[in-house]
């Protein structure tokens, strides 16, 4: 299940709860749960993170949250740590990344305030950077903060990775025709950063993750998953388990498989192996940039753009936008 919000030009939001028919095609084989967040502070985690560094040690953080704060959680879903991330607002945390410093070895965390509901509310979004804490125990955590804009005008984005090779940072935007924004290879604090679009995204995007060794990346839908090289090529669909309000997808330490997990108190997260064609040794090696869109394969980005949905869930959307209009022109005539 999920909300789709339709906008106009004179402000007005329509939302629409998309439900999931109980026999969509979500595979059983290589998927399970992994744990549950045990801890009762955990109401809406939309980032997740694995560890760069530490064994069985996850990161997450609240959507919208009072306070700019994250959880190290242990693989039996008790938190083992509680960050605040000193200086930092927290206006609409959406997604996570971590990579790790070529220099130092130690991990890093992204933190993504990019969510904008209104593709527009905010002049410019933030993105800020953490170093992973060295050690399990609660602490205030300082950190860097880039700020940011898109080429192309306002969006609403909960997409965020990290290329592990090149460091360079990537922004996913949730719209119904999502693309993927590629930031400056030097992020500067003095100003804003400019994200370029580079390639299209699946449909109402809800995060996005890099692999490990930076030979693909995936994006998550409310439905599924979409395996994609670094070029822009999809490799495979991935179904997903049915969650409350799918938000938020990482690859395991190891690149095999993939972690998803789901808003609200107590929600699971789980493991999904990947398919042999998205697998790390699968395929020809690929560039670890992506390439600029007018490069593309003339057939590889339309058809990325329409991946991660079948053609149930592509008439739920139809459906959905045709009762959005209809309530749209209503709202329209009586206030002409």
């Amino acid at each position: 299940m999920g909300d789709v919000v339709i906008r106009t030009a004179a402000g007005v939001i329509a939302v629409f709860v998309v439900f999931v028919p109980a026999n969509a095609a979500f595979a059983d084989d290589g998927e399970k749960k992994l744990f549950t967040f045990k801890d009762a502070r955990i109401t809406e985690s939309s980032g997740l993170a694995v560890s760069p560094t530490k064994e069985g040690v996850f990161y997450t953080h609240n959507d919208s949250s009072a306070a700019p704060t994250f959880y190290a959680v242990g693989s039996d879903g008790r938190t083992r740590a509680t960050y605040r991330v000193q200086g930092a607002q927290a206006r609409d945390w959406e997604a996570m990344a971590a990579s790790k410093d070529p220099a130092t070895g130690r991990g890093v965390l992204w933190f993504a305030d990019i969510g904008d509901n209104l593709d527009g509310a905010w002049p410019n979004v933030s993105v800020y950077k953490v170093m992973e804490p060295e050690s399990l125990r609660d602490a205030t955590l300082p950190a860097v903060r880039y700020r940011f804009r898109y080429a192309d005008g306002a969006r609403n984005a909960e997409g965020i990775m990290v290329n592990p090779v090149t460091g360079r940072l990537f922004v996913v935007s949730k719209e119904f025709s999502g693309s993927v924004y590629q930031a400056p290879k030097k992020l500067r604090t003095d100003r804003v950063n400019v994200l370029r679009k580079v390639g299209t995204a699946p449909i109402m995007a809800t995060d996005a993750a890099y692999a490990p060794d930076g030979s693909s990346y995936v994006i998550r839908t409310y439905f599924s998953a979409t395996v994609f090289r670094p070029s822009g090529e999809s490799i495979a669909r991935v179904s997903m388990p049915e969650l409350k309000q799918a938000e938020s997808i990482a690859y395991t330490r190891d690149g095999k498989g993939l972690l998803t997990g789901s808003e609200g108190v107590r929600s699971p997260v789980y493991q999904v192996a990947l398919p042999a064609a998205a697998l790390p040794a699968a395929g020809p090696s690929s560039s670890p940039t992506h390439r600029p869109k007018t490069t593309a394969s003339p057939s590889a980005r339309p058809v990325a753009a329409a991946e991660g949905l079948s053609a149930r869930d592509v008439l739920i959307w139809l459906a959905a936008a045709a009762g959005a209009s209809g309530i749209i022109a209503a709202i329209a005539r009586r206030t002409r």
